[in-house]
């Protein structure tokens, strides 16, 4: 792992980078912010992002930057190459929108639609893929700006379906590792970030390890015998097993894991069989959700469910069918300790100490796990909450009423920069 060394924090000083970034984000902020303003105008769902691609590529060979195009699918990866030894830093944004329909009054708000399993839909930048993309791009001007203060390359990789691809098709973080993103140069470190509608503008929220979950889906399918619903002692019923199931899941959790550690999540989130009243049915189909923040958690409940449930379904003369994984999973969002230590002086020295939250994780999952997996990374949230706007009140993340302020990208475009300056100074 790379540390700081005298040496580099008298270029640090030397060049007066803090100062430099300070002045080059005030600068450049409103074309971020026009940037974001097309973006969220013109949203495209996952693995349709083609116009977004467009326009993020125009931006990225005007700065005479090299430039990757259709990388799964959709993607662009930019190299910058300073053409002096050192690391080569990854920094990622996701590109895709939502099928929701936007309710906010705004000038660029989005009435865009697009096509979601065989349907024609409204389509909304409803998580702030669109503030990503712009602060990504703004670093890369600012970085490209700075090119003969840096050393080793810079790849700025723009991912497509980070909101999982559509039926029948891969996309995302996965798809792009295993097209090379991460090779050619080799990245040695990967830096990412999220805009937060919940948290104040001018806050950056961290962690040390997990800060955001597994994700791991999965199917059930008990299947008994039918009956006349007036005469139950003649089936095996299903539909009894399935509430049987659905309980002796949440003891896994609750009697199971060592919650003092981190939580976990297992949900059921539909569930189907029978169509009349007083017909027991043969077969109910269930699927549902894993969430975790550490691997023995995850270990454990993969080993646990399958052994829950057949214990159930045994107990009730059923039969069970379990497909775990069901079609994704994504990894824990992990941020290497050890390099989020040594990031955290950039955090503080670019939002104020008072500004960075060691923050607690969350049980939402994010693609970003797949370039962890292949070399450290680090994760953060970013505020996109105006101040007079209470958390109470702030909409919540993939809903019609999603907003987050321009006023928080600036700290983003600082962060992605800084985060990248410094860890290049680092031996």
């Amino acid at each position: 792992m790379r540390k700081f060394s005298l040496v580099a924090l008298a270029m640090i000083s030397s060049f007066s980078f803090a100062n430099d970034v300070e002045k080059l984000a005030d600068q450049i902020e409103p074309k971020v912010i026009e940037w974001r303003h097309h973006l969220h105008e013109h949203p495209e769902l996952s693995n349709r992002e083609f116009e977004t691609a467009k326009y993020v590529e125009k931006h990225l060979r005007s700065l005479g930057l090299e430039v990757q195009t259709g990388v799964a699918i959709t993607g662009v990866v930019a190299v910058l190459d300073s053409g002096n030894p050192g690391p080569t830093i990854g920094l990622r944004a996701d590109m895709d929108g939502l099928p929701v329909k936007e309710d906010n009054d705004l000038p660029f708000k989005s009435t865009q639609t697009g096509e979601f399993n065989g349907n024609t839909v409204p389509v909304m930048h409803a998580c702030g893929h669109d503030t990503h993309m712009a602060m990504l791009m703004g670093a890369a001007e600012i970085l490209v700006g700075m090119k003969d203060q840096l050393r080793g390359k810079v790849k700025f990789i723009f991912q497509p379906a980070e909101e999982g691809a559509p039926a029948g098709e891969r996309g995302g973080a996965e798809v792009m590792v295993e097209e090379g993103v991460l090779k050619n140069p080799d990245v040695d470190v990967v830096f990412g970030l999220h805009i937060s509608s919940n948290t104040d503008v001018g806050k950056v929220r961290y962690r040390h390890g997990g800060i955001m979950a597994a994700v791991d889906p999965f199917k059930i399918v008990v299947k008994g015998k039918q009956a006349h619903g007036a005469y139950p002692w003649k089936s095996v019923d299903p539909i009894t097993t399935s509430a049987q199931i659905i309980m002796g899941l949440q003891t896994i959790v609750s009697r199971e894991l060592r919650l003092i550690d981190d939580a976990a999540v297992i949900t059921i989130g539909s569930i189907h069989g029978g169509n009349r009243s007083n017909i027991i049915p043969m077969e109910v189909t269930m699927v549902g959700t894993i969430r975790t923040l550490n691997e023995q958690a995850r270990d454990h409940i993969y080993e646990a469910l399958p052994r829950k449930v057949k214990g159930i379904a045994d107990s009730m003369r059923a039969e069970a069918e379990i497909t775990l994984p069901l079609d994704y999973n994504y990894p824990i969002t992990y941020n290497e300790p050890a390099l989020m230590e040594q990031m955290l002086p950039t955090l503080v020295r670019t939002a104020g100490k008072s500004n960075v939250i060691d923050s607690k994780p969350v049980t939402g999952a994010e693609d970003f796990s797949f370039f962890q997996k292949e070399v450290p990374g680090v994760y953060l949230w970013v505020g996109g909450k105006p101040l007079d706007v209470s958390e109470a009140d702030s909409p919540a993340h993939h809903t019609p009423e999603f907003f987050v302020d321009d006023s928080g990208m600036k700290l983003g475009v600082k962060l992605l920069t800084n985060m990248t300056l410094d860890y290049m100074n680092m031996e």
